[in-house]
């Protein structure tokens, strides 16, 4: 299966073994939840669907890289201990918390959840001496002497031994003790996260080109060479940080992520080419509804050429959906603590001063930030938001700080100030909504109803951002373009059955 159908995979087999009975006992006893074994290639994102099912379920998340550990570290140190049996008192051996058993406790002391996911990766490349010990874990959930606490589900990860020559085989005992699911590479499951991640446009645009390369793994002269989805990732995160401070992006930069170097240099010639026709096509131009008066040098370019186009306009229009998203996830936030103001006041009849209860909120909701930060409770957007709502409420106060009166007053301006900031976010979704709008009409100008459209769609389609900005805000020519495209479909779909049927 592909890493999409796996997380969900994943995702019901952690509520499955998390349901309990009517007397509070787990439906599926602890001793009899199977540890989950993710089998793949590497960097296709099993550690990331990790992170997002337990931010989904909004449970703990306590992740080791197995082969980073020693006997010692993974089951404890051994230390002497007196213990009497019947009348003789005897010397053993018992052994210090493991330092994995002992992680998932501090995180549930931060955290203040008591269930969770224990994440193991790279489980079939440990050491001869850990071997053992990670065989005993998978078959009675403990590392020495001491258990994975109930509540916390066991997930590993490993690789298929013709990516890793450390890989070591499991026996039959072990294999018939874990719930084992075979993930495959996806392109077009990773383009969907890759779109929700913000992956920059030229990286997109060039797997769209050449599917085959988004993962490879093969051996050469100089050794192996690969590319995989982890690689497309980082690579998108460095080059965006390089072009904000005007860094060049270079091949050897490229190289860095992509481990093969023909694909890498493939890579680093067409950025430079996509970044030329950003210039040559002007998207926010285009966006804004002024389209070139001769388009017979578009309409005849390459159709490489063409999906460059197509995914310049889709990334410049995921930015506007991403924002809007932003935007309405801070005013939401906003507005909860400006009704509060407004309630506070009534209810305490004009008596408690608005500005320091903001003050005392706006506490309140850093202090919650930071604890969830440092308990890895938040994925990076969430603490994007909350940091950005906590500036927002910093304007707030500056503001309220300078206004003269009581509370009236002072409701008043947070009122004003809330307006405003509201009336700002329809303006932007209104342009956001025009731009979308020009772009089909561009396209059907350009290219009328062919592929090029059906492209456009797909794009828009498999974006997070993009179908929560029309679900939620519409958009005229989306529906129109989207229903002619699935109408037609139907029609071909017709067409072939009833053809298949008259050649019978």
């Amino acid at each position: 299966m592909n890493i999409k159908e796996a997380k969900q995979e994943v995702v019901n087999t952690v509520k499955a073994y998390l349901m309990k009975d009517e007397t509070g006992a787990y439906r599926i006893p602890v001793e009899k939840q199977r540890p989950v074994l993710l089998m793949g290639p590497p960097g296709i994102g099993k550690t990331a669907i990790m992170e997002q099912i337990a931010e989904e379920l909004n449970i703990n998340l306590v992740s080791y890289t197995i082969t980073h550990h020693t006997r010692q570290s993974a089951i404890g140190l051994p230390y002497i201990s007196k213990k009497n049996y019947g009348e003789e008192e005897y010397s053993v051996t018992e052994y210090t918390m493991s330092e994995i058993i002992a992680a998932i406790y501090d995180q549930i002391e931060k955290s203040g959840v008591n269930e969770g996911i224990l994440f193991l990766d790279e489980i079939n490349c440990v050491s001869e001496t850990l071997a053992p010990t990670m065989l005993q874990f998978l078959q009675y959930k403990t590392f020495g002497s001491h258990r994975v606490p109930e509540g916390f589900v066991i997930v590993t990860a490993g690789n298929p031994p013709e990516y890793n020559k450390s890989v070591r085989d499991f026996d039959i005992v072990t294999l018939d003790r874990v719930k084992r699911i075979d993930i495959a590479e996806d392109y077009s499951v990773w383009k969907e996260y890759a779109y929700k991640m913000d992956v920059i446009g030229a990286i997109l645009a060039y797997l769209e080109i050449k599917k085959e390369n988004f993962y490879s793994v093969k051996a050469g002269i100089e050794g192996k060479h690969f590319v995989t989805a982890r690689g497309w990732e980082d690579l998108s995160r460095i080059v965006k940080v390089y072009e904000d401070m005007g860094l060049p992006v270079t091949r050897d930069l490229v190289g860095q992520y992509i481990g093969d170097p023909e694909i890498a240099r493939d890579f680093a010639t067409y950025y430079e080419l996509y970044n030329k026709y950003r210039v040559t096509y002007q998207v926010p131009a285009i966006l804004e509804g002024s389209f070139p008066k001769d388009l017979s040098a578009i309409i005849s370019a390459s159709f490489d050429e063409k999906l460059s186009l197509l995914g310049l306009m889709v990334d410049t229009l995921n930015h506007e959906f991403r924002h809007y998203a932003e935007q309405l996830d801070i005013q939401r936030t906003v507005f909860s603590e400006v009704k509060k103001l407004k309630e506070l006041s009534e209810k305490t009849g004009g008596t408690c001063d608005l500005l320091d209860a903001l003050r005392t909120n706006h506490d309140a909701i850093k202090l919650h930030m930071e604890k969830s930060i440092k308990a890895h409770m938040l994925s990076r957007y969430q603490a994007r938001i909350q940091k950005k709502t906590l500036l927002a409420l910093e304007e707030l106060e500056s503001k309220m700080a300078l206004t003269g009166g009581g509370n009236d007053a002072l409701y008043g301006t947070a009122k004003q100030w809330f307006t405003e900031r509201e009336a700002a976010r329809a303006l932007s979704i209104k342009k956001t909504g025009e731009h979308l709008t020009n772009a089909f009409a561009f396209i059907n100008s350009a290219f009328g109803e062919g592929q090029e459209l059906v492209i456009f769609l797909s794009d828009i389609n498999a974006g997070f951002y993009s179908l929560k900005f029309i679900s939620e805000c519409g958009n005229e020519a989306y529906y129109k373009y989207n229903e002619y495209l699935l109408l037609k479909d139907q029609r071909a779909k017709l067409r072939e059955e009833v053809l298949k049927a008259m050649e019978l």
